[in-house]
């Protein structure tokens, strides 16, 4: 691999006055800096070529094959709810949405149709044990929910909504880790119950939770939190009648490595669904910045792995631990893709993973394997664990355990999507909720947008095309409003689809002269317009052509390729070789569409009998590309309907790639 790096990006710029009218700027020669800089960006591009062999769908087969039905780590052992599913399935969940392969969400299903009964109950669960570890599985439950729609789903993730509502906490208000373990705080807990409890809030319009959410950081930080290294304790005990408690600060002794990685990845994890509006969320983001800056300081230079006891990498017996390396490596990458952390931060996890790869990552007997991982580390409890030195260094370390395993995957998802991360880096997709503005009730009652939305995970949603954005280093935004010159400012991509008709919308909003002025102009300053229209009986044509003709564009009222049933080669595109805008798909589906009329400046990019199907114009600095369909909706992105042949979810990556790489903004 060869590469040509800029001067600027190594070298820092100093302002030199030469007159009183005149300022020049010279760069320093600093033969120091400017190596280490070079390093580091070798460093980066070397780790995304090692991290490119796609080892999640490696180990997600080996997860597959271990555990085809759910997890059961003991041959004759009643296989119970446990928190060790909910991590692998994440990884799994990130998969699926990275792939569109139903084979991933159909694991995610049958694991959870194992507990999950008709009427919602979940067997081998008791709210009665308090039990925050038994939350952890509720984002499993959600993600169904909103894809499937159905009821058990959500009863069930309601179920453990409700042990939140009650369950025992400190007088301060954080939770207790167990019932059984009193007054107690364990970093542990803050994965098991935060993300879901801030999914579910999220969702369910429990605006007030992000207080109670954010105060169990605040509070886990406070008390467990050592001034000097910045690393957290293991656990905090507010009585301290514990055992392992100090008597004056009620810390527990040590600083585990896992617990660390349980803690950052609860706080990337929160951060994704936590509103961006909220003034903790600043308190949330300094924790997760001091977080990532003390792990920074631990990290083995050598393998750029962590140790079990994270500040003692030189005590007899310590070892680096997989399990703990991965989630620290999760945490600090997806933290610097949701733009929380800055960008040196991606450079440890970097050097994380390819140590995980170079000294846990094992082929064997045709099966990828993950080493050294820890199987078990608590306190308190029968027999008692005293959080001693000599206790940690007791558990046994396992090939392939649970919690290191969803951890990797975890962590393989977000570093294999760092290569195509700079396509969109600084950019915003913004998607309209004006001219297509349909609602609906949910379950709650509560009227919120659907169809052709981010945030809808069913067949109607734009969810998974979402992600595709997410994982390209896009960010995602919606515009409910008129478009106007300010609002469309900070935008790469305006997406307007399917307009509605008055049978979808009392008072739909249609296209007017000044909305058509405003796009245009915004178009021709270099933005990138993307207009998706739908078949003859299912959307608005004629205002909405008045804005398609101004780029030499005008949708048919018409429906082709109509399929009866799922006759799938009735609605089949094949994709010529070497196509501008769709590199790797070859074959797509996309059914009753209305055609393209296209006249300068426009020109045709995919046609059928005849029939122009899709076409891109260029306008001033911008460009535009038009469809007849939405198209790239869940139903025909997520692998459940679709037979394999039909390259769908490719077809979406390549058009968000060619949208991110192709307009000015």
């Amino acid at each position: 691999m060869s590469s040509v790096v800029h001067c600027s990006l190594l070298l820092p710029c100093t302002r030199v006055r030469r007159n009183d009218d005149e300022e020049n700027y010279q760069c320093r020669d600093q033969k120091e800096r400017k190596m280490k800089k070079l390093i580091t960006i070798v460093l980066l591009f070397a780790g995304v070529q090692l991290s490119a062999q796609n080892w999640s769908a490696k180990m997600a087969e080996t997860v597959m094959t271990i555990w085809k039905d759910s997890l059961q780590m003991q041959p004759g052992k009643p296989v119970k709810w446990t928190y060790d599913q909910g991590v692998i399935l994440k990884g799994i969940e990130g998969l699926w949405l990275r792939t569109g392969d139903k084979k991933y969400f159909d694991y995610i299903q049958k694991s959870m149709d194992f507990f999950v009964e008709a009427d919602g109950s979940i067997r081998t669960y008791k709210l009665s044990n308090y039990n925050i570890d038994n939350v952890l599985c509720g984002r499993n439950l959600l993600t169904l929910y909103n894809v499937l729609g159905k009821e058990k789903y959500y009863k069930a993730a309601a179920t453990l909504r409700d042990q939140l509502r009650t369950h025992p906490r400190t007088k301060e208000g954080g939770f207790w880790h167990k019932q059984i373990y009193p007054w107690q705080m364990w970093l542990d807990g803050l994965y098991m119950g935060q993300p879901f409890y801030t999914e579910w809030a999220k969702q369910f319009h429990e605006d007030t939770a992000f207080n109670d959410i954010a105060r169990q950081f605040i509070l886990m930080e406070r008390y467990s939190r050592d001034d000097k290294t910045g690393l957290l304790y293991h656990g905090y005990d507010e009585s301290r009648e514990q055992q392992w408690a100090d008597k004056t600060t009620g810390r527990s002794p040590h600083v585990w490595g896992r617990a660390m990685g349980w803690y950052g990845m609860a706080l990337a994890d929160v951060l994704e669904n936590f509103p961006e509006d909220h003034p903790k969320r600043d308190s949330i983001e300094q924790i997760l910045t001091r977080f990532a800056t003390a792990v920074t300081k631990y990290q083995d230079k050598k393998t750029g792995l962590w140790y079990d006891i994270v500040d003692l990498p030189n005590r007899e017996k310590n070892y680096v631990e997989a399990s703990a390396s991965c989630m620290l490596v999760y945490a600090l990458a997806k933290g610097v893709r949701l733009g929380v952390l800055p960008a040196k931060f991606l450079i440890v996890a970097q050097k994380g993973y390819d140590g995980i790869i170079a000294n846990f990552i094992k082929t064997e007997n045709g099966q990828v394997n993950l080493h050294g991982t820890v199987s078990v580390s608590g306190l308190g409890g029968k027999p008692y664990r005293d959080g001693s030195y000599d206790y940690y260094m007791s558990e046994k370390v396992i090939v392939n355990d649970p919690k290191g395993v969803g951890a990797f995957l975890l962590a393989s998802n977000e570093i294999e999507t760092v290569a195509t991360q700079k396509s969109g880096k600084n950019k915003t997709i913004t998607l309209d909720h004006y001219f297509n503005s349909e609602t609906r009730k949910d379950i709650t009652g509560t009227t919120v947008p659907f169809h052709y939305v981010w945030d809808e995970m069913d067949n109607n949603g734009f969810s998974l095309l979402g992600n595709i954005f997410k994982f390209n280093g896009a960010k995602i935004n919606v515009l409910a409003e008129a478009p106007e010159y300010e609002n469309l400012s900070g935008s790469s991509v305006y997406i307007i689809v399917d307009p509605d008709t008055e049978k979808e919308s009392a008072n739909p909003n249609y296209m007017q002269p000044e909305h058509v002025k405003t796009i245009y102009n915004w178009v021709k300053d270099g933005g990138t317009l993307v207009l998706m229209s739908n078949d003859s009986i299912n959307a608005e044509f004629d205002h909405f052509n008045t804005l398609a003709e101004k780029f030499g564009l005008h949708f048919n009222k018409d429906s082709k390729n109509r399929v009866k049933d799922n006759n799938f080669e009735e609605g089949a595109l094949t994709i010529p070789t070497n196509h501008p805008i769709f590199k790797t798909a070859k074959k797509v589906y996309i059914k009753e569409l209305s055609t393209l009329q296209v006249n300068n400046p426009a020109k045709t990019v995919l046609a059928k009998d005849g029939d122009n199907i899709i076409a891109v114009a260029k306008v001033g600095k911008g460009t535009v590309f038009a469809v007849g369909d939405p198209w790239f909706y869940n139903e025909y992105l997520d692998g459940r309907k679709l037979p394999p042949e039909y390259e769908n979810y490719k077809a979406a990556t390549d058009l968000v790639q060619w949208l991110l790489n192709n307009g000015q903004k």
